[in-house]
């Protein structure tokens, strides 16, 4: 059977709404189904469905997503947005800008794009629509900002990424750093130029951040501390070299549930045992997905798909530049219609190997590759995002797309720099 078969039977399991990770099965099986003399048997590729889960780092994974779902039920975006609006509240586009800034920290603590939406949207959007601002305008803006959860570590994708390349994990979180702060950046140049053409209902807007100020800012601060120790103890053992990610990840799910039950007490004892289970569901799929994307990478390895692929564009395309932004506009097509997890251990084994045949360091690739499957968290169809955003505000999802378009235009303005800039990720790390 040939390579392209099985690219166009998985491609069909999808359309016909077979789960990605059946799918996935289904496509790895085949081959040594239809014949007998190839290496991956039926029996190969359920030892590769287990060797692919037999990983420490893995478990940080399932740590991570605990410890975002304790953070969201425990309240943690409310104290943070009250700190940073209590700073940008009085500015242009102070209370829209202290939203991106709350994603940038709760992606720190969550690791996840979907829960740093729910979190945070739930929370900021109704505050920002009865201060006047654009309900719609406020939906697309959490919704694009939530994707920087994958970005700003620590981050699941790059957990994955680093699972598929070989690279470490320390380091490729500490490249994302810069990189997610640049396209907060970007978010909030957006969201400025936004407010200086449309205006802002600066009575409302005062009247609420004047009632900030009368707490005080030790009030708000001490409120919000233990929140934000949270990425600085997550990060800070990894970086200072104290702790393994996967030891962090756990350090994590411990430090919000103490602070969220004794310090906050915004959950209560008996409810912990319904988020362990909320968690459980969470990850159960992930790790189906998980195990079948490495057997069929496994199998499109022996295949020599990655080879078979990587020639092809190498015999089309002998610039740097133009692969670079082939790569870039396949993977953003890639986002929109794939989950980020199973799209980087499908696809890292195959572009990786072409990309550094042209000199690109593979944290600089994972970078750029987790940024443009970020964008999909927002594009239609898959877009995850949005449909969070949706069931939020109940505004439909097509509607919310529209609305991001501009704001994506801003995102995908930082891929570009990130891409051909190789020092915005990678000089924390020389």
């Amino acid at each position: 059977m040939s390579s392209g078969i099985v690219m166009l039977l998985f491609v069909v399991c999808l359309l016909i709404a077979i789960p990605i990770s059946t799918s996935l099965g289904i496509a790895s099986i085949l081959p040594g189904l239809f014949d007998s003399s190839f290496t991956a048997s039926a029996t190969y590729v359920i030892r590769s469905m287990f060797g692919g889960l037999d990983s420490f780092p893995l478990l940080a994974v399932p740590m991570f997503i605990l410890s975002g779902l304790v953070m969201a039920r425990g309240g943690i975006s409310k104290r943070l947005f009250d700190l940073f609006s209590y700073f940008l509240g009085k500015r242009t586009a102070g209370l829209p800008c202290a939203v991106v800034v709350t994603c940038l920290f709760y992606g720190a603590i969550s690791g996840s794009g979907i829960a740093t939406t729910a979190a945070v949207g739930s929370m900021t959007i109704p505050i920002l629509v009865n201060l006047g601002y654009d309900r719609k305008f406020c939906t697309a803006l959490v919704a694009v900002a939530g994707s920087l959860g994958i970005i700003i570590p620590p981050s699941i994708p790059f957990i994955m990424y680093s699972m598929s390349s070989n690279v470490s994990v320390s380091d490729i979180f500490i490249a994302g750093i810069i990189p997610g702060v640049l396209i907060g950046g970007m978010l909030m140049v957006y969201t400025f130029i936004y407010c200086k053409k449309n205006g802002e209902d600066k009575e409302k807007i005062n009247e609420e951040i004047g009632k900030l100020h009368e707490k005080g800012l030790f009030s708000i601060f001490k409120s919000s501390f233990w929140a934000l120790l949270s990425p600085v103890i997550i990060l800070g053992c990894i970086y200072a070299g104290i702790t393994s990610p996967t030891e962090a990840a756990v350090i994590s799910v411990i430090y919000s549930l103490v602070i969220s039950v004794f310090v906050y007490k915004s959950i209560k004892p008996k409810e912990i045992m319904g988020i362990f289970i909320e968690g459980l569901r969470t990850y159960a799929p992930i790790l189906f997905i998980l195990a079948a994307s490495t057997a069929f990478s496994r199998v499109l390895t022996l295949m020599q798909v990655p080879q078979s692929i990587s020639g092809w564009i190498m015999s089309h395309f002998n610039s740097y530049v133009l692969i670079i932004l082939v790569i870039n506009v396949f993977l953003l097509i890639v986002g929109m219609v794939m989950d980020t997890t199973p799209a980087i251990l499908i696809l890292t084994p195959i572009l990786l190997p072409i990309v550094e045949s042209f000199g690109m360091d593979p944290i600089h690739f994972g970078i750029m590759m987790t940024v443009n499957l970020a964008i999909g968290f927002v594009t239609p169809p898959i877009g995850v995002n949005l449909f969070v955003a949706s069931s939020i505000t109940d505004i439909p999802v097509m509607e919310i797309a529209k609305r991001a378009m501009p704001i994506i235009g801003f995102f995908i303005l930082a891929l570009l720099l990130i891409a051909f800039i190789p020092e915005i990720s990678l000089v924390l790390l020389n």
